[in-house]
């Protein structure tokens, strides 16, 4: 059993988030291309809540937190890869944290109040921290002083 509500979000999300993310990696300087990944990791993890309350599959959850470990990870990689060049031209990625924080807020909160209580909502809740301090991690990395621990560390 589908619910419209939930996958209508996921599409919004979808159009919205993503497909500015993938136009800032395919496009302009490295400094925007990492944080274009980095917001996309995020925009497709938070998809993966809203369909799976859409199509009523856990195994979506289930995919969005390993997204939301790996996708901080992957960008940090690509911090210690470029770290020279993102030196050079360090990323400002400060306004995406807050909107990553307020995007995770809006996506989980309804999709606890809908699990209600119980061992998906801690999970949802568990995802939510990973993406906003995995947020907060990879924009500090890409701020510039960490990227010179990263490239000569």
């Amino acid at each position: 059993m589908t619910s419209w509500p939930w996958l209508a979000a996921a599409f919004a999300l979808l159009v919205a988030g993503l497909a500015p993310a993938v136009w800032g990696v395919a496009t302009g300087p490295l400094r925007r291309r990492v944080v274009a990944q980095n917001t996309a990791t995020l925009v497709v993890c938070l998809a993966f809540l809203l369909l799976s309350q859409g199509y009523g599959r856990t195994s979506y959850v289930d995919l969005a937190l390993v997204l939301a470990v790996v996708g901080p990870a992957g960008t940090l990689v690509y911090a210690r890869l470029l770290a020279e060049d993102l030196e050079r031209d360090p990323p400002r990625a400060r306004g995406t944290v807050h909107v990553a924080v307020a995007l995770t807020v809006l996506v989980v909160v309804p999709l606890c109040v809908a699990a209600g209580p119980g061992r998906a909502t801690a999970k949802l809740v568990v995802i939510g921290a990973l993406l906003v301090v995995g947020n907060v991690v990879a924009s500090r990395a890409l701020g510039g002083r960490q990227l010179k621990e990263l490239g000569h560390g």
